[in-house]
């Protein structure tokens, strides 16, 4: 059987609220969106325990915005942040990031330029032990149909590297 998960940001209230109610409705895993775990006052760790403690499991963790197609001294300063979040992901004990599209008016757009900084994540998530998922967002920059995320993903060419498909994102346009 395949596992049920949902995303905090789905429900109201913090996150300990959202977690009880979720283990409650008998859902396997959990997608902890970065707002909940930022306004929790625990760390990585904590709430790493309470999900284990309520017999679920973290699907991922998410968003991750603004990432592909940034110029320097952006790019730089974008993968330090995406380490910075793969270190949390491995105290939180989360093995998936999603990364949506990006919406910034500084991204620079091209499938190869997205492609290769993809793969280059990728290499930094296998240090990490963990991976990756791209998603386009209906309103994205650049990259806004599923079918140019899959297009960067395959290009990105990465083990660690993965499509999401997001029904609304897909079809909102």
């Amino acid at each position: 059987m395949n596992p049920t998960s949902i995303a905090t940001v789905s429900l109201s209230g913090d996150l300990p609220e959202k977690l009880q109610a979720i283990a409650a409705a008998g859902f396997d895993a959990v997608e902890v969106f970065e707002n909940d775990f930022l306004t929790f006052d625990g760390g990585p760790r904590d709430v790493g325990r309470m999900i284990a403690d309520l017999g679920m499991t973290i699907s991922a963790f998410q968003p991750f915005r603004d990432f592909e197609g940034m110029p320097e001294p952006l790019r730089a300063r974008t993968f330090a942040r995406a380490e910075r979040k793969f270190a949390i992901m491995n105290e939180l004990g989360a093995e998936l990031m999603l990364i949506c599209s990006n919406v910034s008016p500084q991204a620079l757009g091209g499938i190869d330029r997205a492609a290769a900084d993809l793969r280059e994540l990728g290499d930094l998530a296998a240090r990490y032990g963990v991976r990756v998922g791209y998603e386009a967002l209906a309103w994205g920059r650049h990259v806004n149909d599923y079918r140019d995320a899959w297009e960067i993903v395959r290009r990105a060419d990465h083990p660690r590297i993965g499509l999401i498909l997001d029904s609304f994102h897909t079809l909102a346009r």
